[in-house]
C-alpha cells in the first residue's frame, strides 16, 4: 500500500528555494535539504527527484514568484518611469534589509554554475528572456500612452534588466541606500 505524503509540496519547495538561494547549489548537500525541509530522503527523491531536479524546481518557483510580484507592481503604476522607480527602490530596500545578503537567486546561480552547467545556462537564459519580455511589455504600454516617444524598447528593457540585477548584486557590499537610489535614478533618466 503506498504511503501518503504528510507534507505540503509547495511549502517544502519554498523551503528548498530559500536554502539554495542562501547557500548556493554546491554548498547545499542532500543532508542539508533533508534536515531543513523536515522530510526524509526517500520522500525527497520520490517527490522531487534528485538534488539537481529539486534545485531547478526551486529556481522555477523563484522565477514565477518574482515575475508575478513585478507584474503586480507594474499594474499599480500607469506611469512607466514611476513603476520602474518603485521597482528599483523596493529591490534596494529589500536587499538592504536582508540580514543574509542573499542578493538575487538568478544572479547567484549564474555566477556559481555558468558556464559549467549547460542545463542551468538554459534556465537562466529563459529567466532573462522572461524578465526582459515583462519589462518590454510594460515599456510598450508606456510608449502606447505617449510616455516613451522614439525609444528602442528592446534595448531599454535589456538595460533595465541589467540595472535591476546589478543593484541586487551591489547591495551585498554597498549599503548606501541614497547612492544606490541615485544610480537607479540616473538609469531611469534615460526613459525621459
Amino acid at each position: 500500500m503506498p504511503r501518503t505524503k504528510r507534507f505540503d509540496e509547495e511549502e517544502v519547495l519554498t523551503k528548498a528555494m530559500r536554502l539554495f538561494w542562501k547557500q548556493g547549489y554546491a554548498a547545499t548537500s542532500v543532508q542539508d535539504l533533508v534536515a531543513h525541509l523536515g522530510i526524509n530522503r526517500a520522500s525527497l527523491y520520490d517527490t522531487f527527484g534528485d538534488k539537481d531536479r529539486l534545485f531547478k524546481q526551486s529556481f522555477e518557483l523563484y522565477r514565477k514568484q518574482s515575475i508575478q510580484s513585478i507584474k503586480k507592481l507594474f499594474d499599480e503604476y500607469s506611469d512607466v518611469k514611476e513603476g520602474f522607480s518603485r521597482l528599483f527602490a523596493q529591490a534596494i530596500e529589500e536587499a538592504l534589509e536582508d540580514k543574509d545578503k542573499k542578493g538575487c537567486f538568478a544572479v547567484n546561480t549564474t555566477t556559481e554554475l555558468v558556464p559549467n552547467d549547460a542545463s542551468c545556462q538554459e534556465i537562466l537564459e529563459a529567466n532573462r528572456l522572461a524578465f526582459e519580455r515583462l519589462f518590454y511589455d510594460y515599456l510598450h504600454t508606456g510608449q502606447q500612452s505617449g510616455q516613451l516617444d522614439g525609444k528602442n524598447l528592446r534595448v531599454l528593457a535589456s538595460m533595465l534588466y541589467v540595472t535591476y540585477n546589478g543593484l541586487l548584486v551591489v547591495t551585498k557590499i554597498h549599503t548606501s541606500k541614497h547612492e544606490l537610489l541615485e544610480a537607479a535614478n540616473l538609469t531611469l533618466s534615460l526613459l525621459g
